[in-house]
């Protein structure tokens, strides 16, 4: 079982920043999950929500958010105790970090419409051409996973599941040609992982925190633990 950075390593250091990655690779691991949005200025950026109240502290849309705007943004607000400044990354920067990374799992968020999800698609494409081979791109969206199917694209791909869809979530995943499914924690049983193991995909669980949790799923043969809290499940498991 892999242990995996969520969005860098929230719990222990500020979430998809590039202090947050580093963080996590200094600690020796070589996994990661993370978010991907487009920006304004169509830059592919690292950043889980549309909005930048939480992270920051700062009204403001990544939509509306001009260059001025974003580069006066601190996203370790949430942990005054962090010793720098905390910029919004670029995919680039954050995979600069990650060049020895074996698996990085990058969550394409949702977006409106299909012609969105297409374009989204093909900037990350060209941004991760060299990647191919260690980058597995995920979504909830089915947009972005119809997106990589209709380029028949090479990279790897992942569907997301938050709600109990049971096998028909792994149908899901096996008929856009995925190679990996991600169950969220309260979903994950012995059988879901069994069968996802007979459909041929690989599995991730997120977000695990609890260490007697993360043993049962170490247990039920999963592939991939997704946690907030990387050192402390080093030290445990």
């Amino acid at each position: 079982m892999q242990i995996i950075g969520h969005r860098g390593a929230r719990g222990e250091a500020p979430e998809n920043t590039l202090g947050g990655f580093q963080y996590l690779h200094n600690l020796g691991i070589r996994a990661v999950e993370f978010d991907v949005r487009l920006s304004k200025q169509q830059e592919l950026v690292i950043i889980h929500d549309d909005h930048f109240l939480r992270t920051t502290g700062v009204d403001l849309s990544l939509v509306h958010a001009s260059d001025d705007d974003i580069q006066q943004l601190n996203l370790a607000h949430t942990m005054p105790d962090w010793q720098h400044t905390e910029p919004l990354p670029r995919l680039a920067q954050v995979m600069q970090i990650c060049h020895d990374f074996n698996h990085i799992e990058v969550e394409v968020k949702a977006v409106d419409t299909q012609d969105q999800a297409d374009e989204l698609v093909e900037f990350l494409e060209t941004a991760l051409v060299n990647d191919l081979h260690h980058v597995t791109i995920t979504s909830f969206d089915v947009k972005i996973l119809t997106a990589l199917q209709q380029r028949q694209s090479m990279f790897d791909r992942g569907f997301l599941v938050e709600f109990p869809f049971g096998i028909h979530a792994i149908e899901t995943a096996v008929n856009f040609g995925c190679d990996r499914i991600g169950w969220k924690d309260m979903l994950a049983t012995q059988e879901l992982i069994d069968l996802s193991h007979q459909a041929r995909l690989k599995t991730s669980v997120w977000t695990v925190n609890d260490v007697d949790r993360a043993k049962v799923l170490r247990d039920f043969g999963i592939d991939g633990l997704i946690t907030d809290f990387p050192k402390l499940m080093l030290e445990k498991l």
